[in-house]
Parts: structure tokens; C-alpha cells; sequence
């Protein structure tokens, strides 16, 4: 990448992708890009994990987990966005820039390969909800729950550690360092190798799952339908199980709206990492607004998650009653149905 430094700065060049403030001497629109996803991400997965933690509704849920393992996750991304900030801002200019383009690559790569495998888990955790709910409890246990986090964590770490061996650049989250954008390249090998071990695997099973989930209520609202035009005298009866069969649809877009956004916030990332792998395409201003377009999914999972879910809205306005009693969110936790009624099945709990 190009540094937009000129040679009148001489001793102090700056290494800036998208230009430099001369009266800050620092690379002004990076810093303030970086920090303030920096604090978004920091903020709203607190928030989510404070939530989760003192909201007792969501304490058996067996997707929470998974939806607590990425705000860990992310929140972990967002206190790493501090060090290329902190380093812009001249606060860290004693730090091994080789050794901090690596260390923070390699950190931010392997948090969202854990958020990446984690939807992809959770997608399965709600297809067998949906396709085995009788056997469900049995299947999906808290032991193999914790057995699956972790298991995540460890495949996420080695499958990016050939990286530090001179295989390959795991992608473009250290570039505002000078080293990492001049002399760490991107490998076709290693790519497509991170390619066919996290994302494509990660995307093929979130697509199938999902698929088969909305396929089942399709046939599911077929069938009421067709009874509803047999027995047309029994309609009270009909309506009744027409609602018991909308839990499926509707938990399921929850964690759909998660997967589809991380998704099209990473599809551009990801398509320019192969691009510029097979020497097809490179720009530096695409590679820094594609690696922040993706790290902001970090926000956006904490953000749909409790927009979408009802459960978790409750439990945030049980822990913001104190603060603001005419908050909206008290709203509709006074306009919201007894707890009882929240969870009305094990299968269908997000």
C-alpha cells in the first residue's frame, strides 16, 4: 500500500491509507474510523453480556451460549481495535511494528473465525430443535455445549497459526501498519485454505440448516392450510395451531437476520481477500473500508439480537427499569406476556 506521506515530512513519515491531518500529524480519518467502532463494539457487547448475565430468561437457553461465546468474541475485537488507534495516535511508538502487525492480525482473524463458527453452530442447535424436538434435551446437553465452545475457540486459533510460519496473510486487519501492508502478502494457498476450512464450510452449513428450517414451516403452514379448507368448522381450532406453528418462523428469522448481516458484511471482505490473493485485484483504500466494513459486524450482531429478540428486550428493560422507569423498553416489559408464556418450548428458545 501507498503511503500518502510526502517528503517534506522527512523524519517522521506517516503510513496513512485514506490521507493525513498536518496539523495533528496523524492519519486523521483511520483513527477516527477505527475509534469509534472501537468504542460501539465495546459498548453494545457490554450491554449484551450484562444483559445475559442478569436476565434470568435467558440462563437456560442452550443458543445463548453460542450468542454469549461471540459478544465475548466481538467484544475482545473491540478492545484490539484500541491498539492500531492507539498506535495511529503516536501512544505505542516503541512497539515492534512487525510483532504488533502479526499479533493483531492473527487475534482479530481467529475472534471472527469463533464468531463465524459460532452462527454456523448455532444454525445447527436450531435445526435439531426443530427436526428432533423429543430427543432435543437428550442431544443437546450442557456438557456437549461447553465441549462445542470450546472446540471452536481451538479449531479457530490453529487453523490461522500457519500465519506466523510464512505461510500466508490471514487478512487485512493489521494493514495500518506499514510493515504488514508492504511486506506481509497474501498467499493463494493459504487463502483458499482458510477458505475451505472455516468460510465455506461455516456458509454451506448455515444455508442448509436454514433452508431446511423455512422449508419445514412452509410445509407446516401447507398443511394448516389445507385443513383449515376441510373443516372450515373448526376454525377456533385451526387458528390455535397455526399459532403453535409460527414460533418456528419466527425464532428461526431472529438468528437469520445475525447470519445474513454478518454475511453481507463480510462478502466484501472476503471476496477482495481472494482477489488480491490470485494478483486479480489491489487497491488500498478497498482493503482498509472492506476489513472495517467486516469488523463492524462486531456492533451489528449486539445490535440485531436485541432488537429482534423478545426475551432478551425484557431482560434489558428489567435492568434499565431502575435507571429510566419511562424508558421504552419498561414499556414493553410492563406490556410484555408473563415468563411462563416466553418460553413455551425448549425447541423454540433462542
Amino acid at each position: 500500500m501507498n503511503s500518502s506521506s510526502n517528503s517534506n515530512q522527512g523524519s517522521s513519515p506517516l503510513f496513512c491509507l485514506m490521507g493525513y491531518s498536518h496539523s495533528l500529524d496523524t492519519c486523521i480519518l483511520e483513527v477516527a474510523i477505527i475509534l469509534f467502532l472501537a468504542v460501539l463494539i465495546i459498548t453494545g457487547n457490554l450491554v449484551v453480556i450484562f444483559v445475559f448475565h442478569c436476565a434470568p430468561l435467558l440462563h437456560h437457553h442452550s443458543t445463548s451460549h453460542f450468542i454469549q461465546t461471540m459478544a465475548y468474541a466481538d467484544l475482545l475485537v473491540g478492545i484490539s481495535c484500541l491498539v492500531p488507534a492507539l498506535s495511529l495516535l503516536h501512544y505505542l511508538q516503541d512497539l515492534n511494528e512487525e510483532l504488533a502487525c502479526k499479533g493483531f492480525g492473527y487475534i482479530v482473524s481467529v475472534l471472527k473465525g469463533v464468531s463465524m463458527a459460532s452462527l454456523a453452530c448455532i444454525s445447527v442447535d436450531r435445526y435439531i430443535a426443530i427436526t428432533r424436538p423429543l430427543s432435543y434435551s437428550t442431544l443437546v446437553t450442557p456438557c456437549r455445549l461447553r465441549f462445542c465452545i470450546i472446540l471452536i475457540w481451538i479449531y479457530s486459533t490453529l487453523i490461522f497459526l500457519p500465519c506466523f510460519f510464512g505461510w500466508g496473510k490471514p487478512g487485512y486487519h493489521g494493514d495500518i501498519f506499514q510493515w504488514c501492508s508492504d511486506s506481509w502478502k497474501t498467499n493463494p494457498t493459504f487463502s483458499t485454505f482458510i477458505v475451505a476450512l472455516l468460510y465455506a464450510p461455516a456458509a454451506f452449513t448455515v444455508c442448509f440448516t436454514y433452508g431446511s428450517i423455512f422449508r419445514i414451516c412452509r410445509q407446516h403452514t401447507r398443511e394448516i392450510n389445507q385443513q383449515h379448507a376441510r373443516f372450515r368448522s373448526q376454525t377456533q381450532t385451526i387458528r390455535d395451531a397455526r399459532c403453535e406453528g409460527c414460533p418456528e418462523k419466527r425464532y428461526a428469522m431472529v438468528l437469520f437476520r445475525i447470519t445474513s448481516v454478518f454475511y453481507v458484511l463480510w462478502m466484501p471482505y472476503i471476496l477482495y481477500f481472494l482477489l488480491e490473493s490470485g494478483g486479480l485485484y489491489h487497491h488500498t483504500v478497498a482493503s482498509f473500508l472492506t476489513t472495517w466494513l467486516a469488523i463492524s459486524n462486531s456492533f451489528c450482531n449486539c445490535l440485531i439480537y436485541s432488537l429482534s429478540n423478545s426475551v432478551f428486550r425484557k431482560g434489558l428493560g428489567n435492568l434499565l427499569n431502575p435507571l429510566l422507569p419511562s424508558c421504552v423498553g419498561c414499556e414493553d416489559t410492563k406490556n410484555a406476556p408473563p415468563p411462563s408464556s416466553l418460553q413455551p418450548d425448549a425447541r423454540y428458545n433462542v
